[in-house]
């Protein structure tokens, strides 16, 4: 809303002094001779404060107020009136004027009734804004200088087909920024679809994003659709996309050039037409250096980089993002809670989080399931949290110990500390949570494998080289 102020008065003379007076201190506004007009004139909405006489012909101003008030119970009113009575002023403040002046007026004491009352009106519009996104279990929570800069350029890069790349750590929302982009492109009628490219095993991943035809493989009875056909139209996210193997990588980089794929097994050309969108917790420009990501491809995807702050640096956030996740966990989880304690909200402010905005998300989850009162208390926090460890834990080797030792132990005490989590503790050690499983069966002896958590596939195909 503009911060319009109208200033209503049946004297001429009256309206000019305030307008003078109220445009040299930079605010916006405009005047009318009756209640009637400043009715109209609310009616048609921008109006954020209203400056009235309190007698006037026709309507006056208490009149002016009430009628207002039923329009747009948003619009301030400040009452002027000559007669400075107490009962005026009270039947003013009852119908919910937020403030009362008398005439002669005094120009330091109008500009600064003007300012508070606008200033009120701001915080109020703001308020109603911060709850409606606490009651979107969707948004994108966060008031902090480097959440708002993130903000403000996911919604300038949205409404264009441009490639973005989101880089930021493990659990900093990468996810739900691309779901923003995609709600605000002009593509949010379509679907979007996500992949991501570590949790889908190697011999999967090509099939799941082009598609198969019958008999592609052994089990491949009937043609399936790859994700470039469902999202057609519409957006494709690429997650941890720097976890793609070099083969699919190739076939990646003719989609982004030219809009062409097969499907595994066939032999007709495809077209699709969706934006891509992709995310890292890699650094991809090393990846690109060391010879794991085709620099081409690289250059296709980096369009647009925005890089998501982890949460340690937008502490000031933390508050905010627990009373969102709290109130979404409650409803979940069928908790009569009340809210959470000041000393835990403390100690939750306190924590390095190096798990960033899920694990926040974990803890608070876990603390409504176990809270035992009517709010969350510190002791239903977990036991490093309430400690204050951050991801400083010190693991100590003697020079000399062999790596697959040290690379053993940090996975082991990686998971200790993150209770089992091995999402967790794969994000901690900026690994995927496939190669913790992976090094788990190695150790029990079983040799490599894959995440128990994706799903079955075809047999691996015979390598046919780089195009």
């Amino acid at each position: 809303m503009a911060d319009i102020v109208l200033v209503v008065d049946d004297e001429p003379s009256n309206r000019q002094v305030l307008l003078r007076i109220l445009e040299r201190e930079g605010h916006r506004v405009e005047e009318t001779s009756s209640g009637r007009e400043a009715l109209d004139r609310i009616r048609q909405g921008g109006v954020a404060l209203c400056l009235s006489d309190l007698r006037m012909p026709g309507m006056d101003g208490l009149e002016l107020l009430r009628a207002a008030r039923a329009l747009d119970p948003e619009v301030e009113f400040i009452v002027m009136t000559a007669y400075g009575t107490v009962e005026s002023a009270v039947d003013a403040m009852k119908e919910g004027a937020y403030d009362f002046i008398t005439k002669p007026l005094r120009r330091v004491e109008l500009v600064t009734t003007v300012r508070k009352a606008l200033e009120k009106q701001r915080l109020a519009r703001e308020n109603r804004s911060l709850r409606a996104r606490l009651e979107d279990e969707d948004a994108v929570v966060g008031h902090s200088t480097a959440m708002r800069r993130v903000l403000e350029e996911i919604e300038q890069v949205a409404p264009s087909e441009a490639a973005v790349l989101l880089e930021g750590e493990s659990g900093t929302g990468k996810g739900l920024l691309a779901r923003r982009i995609h709600a605000l492109s002009v593509r949010s009628g379509r679907r979007m679809i996500t992949v991501n490219c570590a949790a889908i095993p190697e011999t999967l991943l090509e099939s799941e994003l082009f598609g198969y035809e019958p008999g592609a493989f052994t089990g491949a009875r009937g043609r399936k659709e790859g994700r470039f056909d469902l999202a057609s139209g519409g957006t494709l996210f690429l997650d941890e996309v720097t976890e793609m193997p070099a083969a699919v990588q190739v076939k990646l980089l003719r989609v982004l050039q030219d809009g062409e794929y097969e499907r595994v097994g066939g032999t007709r050309t495809l077209r699709t037409d969706c934006r891509i969108l992709s995310a890292t917790n890699r650094d991809l420009d090393r990846a690109v250096a060391e010879g794991r990501f085709r620099e081409d491809l690289f250059w296709r995807l980096d369009v647009i980089r925005v890089r998501v702050p982890p949460l340690r640096e937008r502490a000031e956030d933390v508050p905010l993002l627990v009373q969102h996740m709290l109130a979404g966990s409650i409803r979940k989880n069928r908790k009569p809670l009340e809210g959470i304690s000041p000393e835990a909200l403390d100690a939750l402010a306190s924590y390095h989080w190096p798990g960033n905005v899920r694990e926040l998300e974990n803890v608070v989850e876990r603390a409504v399931v176990l809270a035992r009162g009517r709010v969350v208390e510190v002791h239903d926090l977990p036991e490093g949290v309430r400690q204050g460890r951050g991801a400083a834990q010190v693991v100590a080797f003697r020079v000399g110990t062999p790596l697959k030792t040290v690379e053993r132990r940090l996975i082991e005490e990686t998971l200790r500390f993150a209770g089992g989590d091995r999402a967790l503790a794969a994000s901690l050690l900026g690994i995927t949570s496939r190669t913790i499983y992976r090094r788990e069966a190695e150790w029990r002896g079983e040799g490599p494998e894959e995440d128990p958590t994706t799903p079955p596939g075809p047999p691996p195909k015979k390598a046919t080289g780089e195009a």
